[in-house]
């Protein structure tokens, strides 16, 4: 399929070149299309109109075959660092020329929590989403008044079968990294945001 969502994980993994070799060993059945560096080298391991094992099971809006609509791009962290410069630099201009050559908006470039909640947590707190948003690369929300936190971020595009807790602990991990404890009024005008400006069927390609 033509690929209309471009998907961020970490390798978690110490070694970058560890990694690419995980990323291209047939046995191991994962792949991505690219792998970024610490440095800011950006690898193309798979070309962009074919099919990578990047996602596992997962759900966006509507898309339950995460594989078959995305582009994935693995970023060389273990998962408890913070992300190089040099690294975010790259990432930045790597998924700013992948949007114009699929025409990918920002609402659909996630992270591997937001398509996996419960199961995957990367690209990880550390990573700096605000910044993508910045150069409209993704989007942040800005409180508005809060509806059903629930129905809003199902709205946005969580809509993995999984329970409350964990849906909003994955929207939590992208937007409030460091928010624990039960949902409040913060996380209900966020959503709500999400859900008012960047509902994800608004941006779903046709058919």
């Amino acid at each position: 399929m033509r690929p209309d969502l471009i998907v961020l994980h970490y390798t978690a993994m110490r070694d970058c070149d560890a990694a690419a070799r995980v990323l291209c060993d047939p046995a191991r059945e994962v792949s991505a299309h690219y792998l970024v560096r610490e440095d800011g080298e950006a690898i193309a391991l798979v070309d962009e109109d074919r099919r990578a094992w990047h996602a596992g099971a997962g759900r966006w809006g509507g898309v339950t075959d995460i594989n078959s609509h995305s582009i994935g791009i693995e970023i060389a962290n273990p998962g408890d660092c913070p992300y190089p410069m040099a690294q975010m630099d790259a990432t930045c201009a790597l998924v700013a020329d992948i949007m114009g050559r699929w025409g990918i908006p920002p609402t659909r470039v996630i992270g591997h929590s937001d398509c996996a909640p419960g199961r995957k947590i990367d690209p990880g707190p550390r990573f700096d989403w605000r910044r993508l948003a910045r150069e409209g690369l993704s989007v942040w929300p800005a409180p508005a008044a809060p509806g059903d936190l629930q129905t809003d971020l199902r709205a946005f595009g969580y809509t993995a079968e999984v329970d409350d807790a964990t849906r909003l602990a994955a929207f939590r991990l992208r937007f409030r990294p460091r928010v624990e404890g039960p949902a409040d009024d913060a996380d209900a005008a966020l959503a709500a945001d999400l859900a008012a400006r960047f509902a994800v069927d608004r941006d779903a390609p046709a058919g």
